[in-house]
């Protein structure tokens, strides 16, 4: 890599891990042969994100200068927008890897640091704090649903929206109304997430189209948003009108990722196409999502075996294993439990916190559990191990 020995005993150390330089870590990666997740996991030992890590970033909202959006105590400089910008690179990249222990150190002193910034610097460099403001707060946002925290996620969302409106970016404040309603949803208030997203589209179509593709994948992706939205409401109170319109934001969303092309979602570099994985294979994600969501676990079954090995390889970890987990509840749902089995021993070797740790993930490992899986008990007994569930 030419660098110098010091340079590697400090980064194996973890003294440069607090700002890495993103080139430096894939180049180190390629060297190495390693996945980049090996290098951005910060807490060996610790297999997920827990308790302690989501109270970590509880306390870092509830601080006065978070809250109010001042400078703090700290007679510290503000760091510059770049080297926040790196950091907000590096604790995403974690997140996509699906190691999402690490996001318990890294985003709280993320939102401290970011703020500051936004408080104290001005002009441009202001408007690009607030923007990492917004996405780090997004990125709370994420962290929280993953492990079953949906008032910090309710928190962190609306905080979010604030930070992108004072950011001045259509293309931040759309994301971060993905990322609200998404916690909306998760919260129980499916119908107003739906609204807010279909409102923040409507609000914003005209500068995110003119934002080019990155404003045309948050714009698909507030659909997709409002698509699960309604599908969760239909399932939690039986509605054969809020049950139709999910395809229909589906289509919108289906829309825009014609208008993007071929390769959309997967850029080269991070913008929002890469937050947002946004793109035709991603549209189809959702829609096995959102079947699976309604119950209609054959239709799940079949828009999955649509999208090809290549086009679900193309997308980050995260949303490979996660997709691989609604597949899972879609076999349980038909009957398949052997082949639900098996989908959720591949979600583990995509990323296996996404499977061992996350609520949702062990519901249902359980719920296979109580039901039987014929010749696949010795895989599931196994797997329940690893997730910490006893008999």
């Amino acid at each position: 890599m030419g660098q110098s020995r010091r340079w590697v005993q400090d980064f194996e150390g973890g003294k440069r891990q607090a700002n890495p330089n993103i080139d430096v870590l894939y180049r180190a990666m390629t060297v190495l042969q390693v996945p980049l997740e090996a290098l951005l996991y910060s807490t060996p030992g610790r297999d997920c994100l827990d308790a302690v890590e989501l109270d970590a970033i509880r306390t870092v909202l509830q601080r006065h200068d978070v809250i109010t959006g001042t400078a703090d105590s700290s007679d510290a400089d503000p760091l510059p927008v770049e080297t926040l910008w790196n950091r907000l690179v590096h604790a995403r990249s974690a997140f996509e890897a699906g190691a999402y222990a690490s996001l318990g150190t890294a985003v709280p002193q993320l939102l401290i640091d970011t703020n500051r910034a936004a408080a104290r610097h001005s002009g441009d460099e202001q408007l690009g704090a607030f923007r990492v403001l917004a996405m780090a707060l997004n990125l709370a946002e994420s962290a929280s649903i993953k492990f079953g925290a949906p008032e910090l996620a309710i928190q962190s969302g609306n905080r979010a929206v604030a930070a992108a409106e004072r950011s001045e970016d259509p293309v931040m404040m759309g994301l971060a109304a993905c990322h609200l309603s998404d916690a909306m949803t998760h919260h129980g208030q499916a119908p107003a997430a739906t609204a807010f997203a279909v409102a923040a589209a409507g609000r914003l179509t005209s500068d995110l189209v003119t934002a080019g593709a990155d404003g045309l994948s948050v714009l698909g992706t507030l659909y997709l948003k409002a698509a699960m939205a309604q599908a969760s409401a239909a399932q939690s109170a039986p509605d054969t009108r809020a049950a139709t319109t999910v395809p229909v934001h589906l289509d919108q969303a289906d829309d825009y990722a014609a208008q993007l092309g071929d390769g959309g979602g997967v850029p080269a570099t991070f913008g929002a196409r890469t937050w947002t994985s946004f793109g035709a294979t991603n549209v189809g994600l959702y829609r096995v999502a959102a079947s699976v969501q309604l119950s209609e676990g054959e239709d799940a079954v079949t828009v999955a075996g649509d999208i090809s090995a290549a086009a679900r390889a193309a997308l980050p970890r995260e949303r490979r294993a996660h997709h691989l987990v609604d597949l899972a509840r879609a076999y349980q749902q038909v009957g398949r439990r052997e082949k639900a089995v098996d989908t959720l021993l591949d979600a583990e070797r995509e990323a296996k916190e996404e499977v061992l740790c996350r609520p949702r993930t062990r519901q249902l490992v359980d719920d296979l559990r109580l039901l039987g899986v014929g010749s696949a008990e010795g895989r599931l007994q196994a797997l329940a191990g690893r997730c910490g569930l006893t008999e």
